[in-house]
């Protein structure tokens, strides 16, 4: 009881929050930090889904391969990543292991969304005379749109849970707050930096569950 109360206090300081230390200024940067590499990892992993998820060809090995990185821990590939040249890019080996970390669910939901759409309504699509471009987007995209963004809020929540290793690198983010606790030795500034990732994480979380359930509702055409 004792430690939840000196966390308490800790978070109700004001002056924790303010400066380049301050947890606002942290928050600021796990939150670039995960929106960069969430954009970087959308950009690699969903063309390649809705590719093979259209062509219905290749899929299957692309995805299993992707979800090899899933056996390499984060902080692992992080660590290798600092012992080469990518080491001396300042953020470049956290955004590369988080951006690793994130592609494999992606990659997943979005390839199973774009195979999950009804095959008669492609073939009708297609009856209509649509090109394959246009089967792309104009029916095979909007169908797969609830698990696509169901990948890309599994990606995000997990991004801003990992994002923390940051601070292991010398990067910033929230992680930091949590290093500093502990070579404080101070208990209450880890539980409280921990306690502000959880509810960052849960944020995100429930901003992308209105989203899937706005895009869900859409599809079925609800009013």
């Amino acid at each position: 009881m004792k430690t939840l109360d000196d966390t308490w206090n800790w978070l109700a300081d004001s002056a924790h929050w303010a400066g380049d230390d301050g947890i606002w200024h942290r928050l600021a940067q796990h939150l670039v930090l995960t929106v960069a590499c969430l954009v970087v990892s959308c950009l690699i992993a969903l063309p390649v889904a809705f590719v093979l998820g259209h062509i219905g060809k290749g899929g299957v090995l692309a995805v299993n391969i992707s979800n090899v990185g899933r056996a390499v821990p984060t902080f692992a590939v992080l660590v290798l990543l600092l012992l080469t040249p990518v080491g001396a890019w300042g953020e470049g080996p956290t955004v590369v292991a988080l951006v690793l970390f994130a592609v494999p669910p992606l990659l997943t939901n979005a390839y199973v969304g774009m195979r999950e759409v009804d095959r008669d309504v492609v073939r009708a699509a297609r009856g209509m005379g649509m090109t394959g471009r246009q089967t792309l987007f104009r029916v095979e995209l909007p169908l797969s749109l609830p698990l696509v963004l169901n990948g890309v809020r599994i990606a995000a929540v997990q991004l801003v849970a990992t994002a923390t290793i940051a601070a292991l690198a010398g990067g910033g983010g929230l992680g930091r707050i949590i290093t500093a606790g502990f070579n404080l030795a101070s208990t209450p500034q880890v539980v409280a930096g921990a306690l502000l990732v959880a509810g960052f994480a849960l944020i995100v979380e429930g901003i992308f569950e209105t989203v899937e359930r706005l895009a869900l509702r859409r599809t079925r055409g609800a009013p």
